[in-house]
């Protein structure tokens, strides 16, 4: 007897992290719960992090995922902006990977052609599409929805993904 698999899709952001949550059993694809994380803007980089942070680590302990998986940051000509994204983006993969659960990584790209059929989706699309793959789904935000497409686009792909992880 085979058991559902609860994955925990995660959008980095420093503004707001979005996360999505799915259940796979077999070919069947069910919504869980999604959200986003927003960060004061006025506070240090330090406090935004924190706020990431424990925001993930309810959602992990809430949701008891099996397995998550972040979308990978892309390089823009803003070399500040991008490096706190990547600070956002670790914290993002740390509070899944600290609590045990494997974390797989994806394009932006990989993301949009799972979900739309093509590697240049715009949001707008996405948003669409996932409410036709998870129908009780209704995400608040653009984050929420791209961290719902992160956990779908795992979905598909979990099992490349998981045997590279466990090749590292």
């Amino acid at each position: 007897m085979r058991q559902a698999i609860r994955i925990l899709g995660i959008d980095p952001g420093l503004r707001r992290t979005g996360w999505g949550v799915v259940e796979v059993d077999g070919n069947r694809l069910s919504f869980v719960a999604c959200g986003s994380l927003a960060t004061d803007d006025k506070a240090t980089l330090a406090m935004r992090l924190v706020t990431i942070h424990d925001g993930l680590v309810r959602v992990v302990a809430d949701f008891a995922p099996h397995e998550a998986a972040a979308e990978a940051t892309f390089v823009n000509r803003d070399a500040s902006a991008t490096l706190k994204l990547g600070q956002a983006r670790g914290v993002a993969l740390l509070v899944p990977a600290k609590a045990g659960v494997p974390v797989a990584e994806y394009a932006p790209n990989l993301v949009k052609k799972t979900i739309v059929g093509a590697g240049h989706g715009d949001k707008a699309q996405i948003r669409m599409m996932i409410g036709v793959l998870l129908p009780k789904a209704a995400p608040e935000s653009e984050d929420a929805a791209d961290a719902l497409a992160v956990a779908v686009t795992h979905a598909h792909h979990r099992q490349s993904a998981l045997t590279r992880i466990a090749a590292q």
